[in-house]
């Protein structure tokens, strides 16, 4: 989900309304304009950018990783996010500070904000089918809204925690030819919640970063567990699998994610987890014991195969240990994930958690709101990819 001042822009768009309402704001209105025209060519508008940027400023260019194809798509993708959830405060202002906690690793400082921004109105002007006084200026209004809520939030993080986190690997368990389960002690306590996840570097490809969750509550011992499976053409998934060893430093970046428990709530947890998504989902359930709570705790384990069910004997050890604890394996000779949640319930008084594959997550969301489960009851951390493309 994140490269370099790429998500920095990334995030590039809106201006959060005065009020909230129904109606999309003023300003809204205009930069979804602009996005549904510039949505046929976004490959272009993106190479456009780049250019502009670069060319500007060349020295940023070093804050991007070498092969740029890795994240081509990642400029458009966060303008999407952000116009689709201009006029939703909380969600927007939530996600826009997570990328200006993040972009701290990268090396970003307040001073490059402005540049990514010209670059971005400059590609906007070339490319947009209408743009006149009243478009630009609602652009300059969200951007320059969108980079100080960023900018903030990298001031206020720099107060008490480190750009990033060394990391030592100090186990490597293959599960299967392409998934590893990998600990790691961190160089200095890395605090964050059951349920969310980091960005990781690997020494072998430099300034690539990906997220991976955390397979584990936090630890007494103050060890981080990841599930990684590894993708074809996945340079540091590959990495991770095949290449780490124990004795290995890697990079994380902050803590992130909004798929964390309410445990001021007794509502139950019905979990639906595919493949290496399953790891989170273990994460939530030692979170429910550890706070000694009683509440229901329903599972479904998604995978293509039994043998793909890598981590099935710890999450069944864990419904013998708590009986509020339910597990599902479900495999695609079985059904879909979705369409297995469907035959049991009733889920309305549940609050619904998703992590897994991308399709995973849209048919399972789609399934959740059909069987009554509101929308605000239902976490993933997948929003920048759930925006509708153009």
């Amino acid at each position: 989900m994140t490269d370099a001042l790429a998500t920095a822009t990334d995030a590039s768009p809106p201006r959060i309304p005065p009020d909230e309402s129904d109606a999309p704001s003023p300003d809204a209105v205009l930069v979804r304009r602009t996005m549904a025209e510039i949505a046929p060519v976004a490959d272009r508008v993106t190479s456009y950018f780049y250019a502009l940027l670069f060319t500007h400023q060349p020295d940023l260019r070093a804050l991007f990783p070498a092969a740029m194809d890795t994240q081509r798509d990642r400029l458009l993708k966060a303008l999407l996010t952000a116009a689709e959830h201009m006029d939703d405060v909380p969600v927007l202002t939530e996600y826009l500070r997570n990328l200006g906690r993040g972009h701290r690793k990268y090396g970003t400082q307040p001073a490059h904000y402005p540049a990514v921004g010209e670059a971005l109105i400059g590609a906007l002007t070339r490319y947009a089918d209408v743009w006149d006084e009243e478009t630009e200026a609602a652009w300059v209004r969200t951007y320059t809204t969108i980079s100080q809520i960023m900018i903030d939030a990298a001031a206020e993080d720099e107060q008490h925690a480190p750009a990033w986190w060394q990391a030592e690997v100090v186990s490597h368990d293959l599960r299967t030819p392409d998934i590893a389960v990998l600990t790691l002690r961190p160089d200095q306590p890395y605090p964050f919640l059951a349920g969310q996840y980091t960005s990781l570097e690997t020494p072998w490809w430099p300034r690539i970063w990906r997220h991976y969750s955390f397979a584990s509550a936090p630890r007494p011992d103050g060890l981080l567990t990841l599930h990684v499976k590894a993708v074809p053409a996945g340079w540091v998934s590959n990495a991770l699998v095949h290449r780490a060893r124990p004795g290995d430093v890697l990079r994380l970046g902050p803590p992130a994610g909004s798929m964390t428990v309410d445990h001021s709530s007794d509502s139950g947890l019905l979990c639906l987890g595919g493949g290496t998504g399953i790891a989170p989902i273990k994460a939530l359930v030692e979170d429910v014991a550890e706070h000694g709570d009683r509440r229901r705790v329903e599972v479904f384990y998604g995978a293509r195969s039994g043998h793909d069910l890598y981590d099935i004997d710890t999450m069944l050890r864990l419904q013998k240990t708590f009986p509020w604890l339910a597990v599902r394996p479900v495999t695609e000779d079985q059904g879909r994930l979705p369409d297995a949640v469907r035959q049991y319930g009733p889920w309305a008084e549940y609050d619904a958690y998703l992590s897994g594959p991308l399709g995973m997550i849209r048919s399972g969301v789609d399934a959740l709101r059909g069987v009554g489960i509101p929308t605000d009851r239902i976490r993933h951390d997948f929003l920048t990819e759930l925006v509708p493309q153009g």
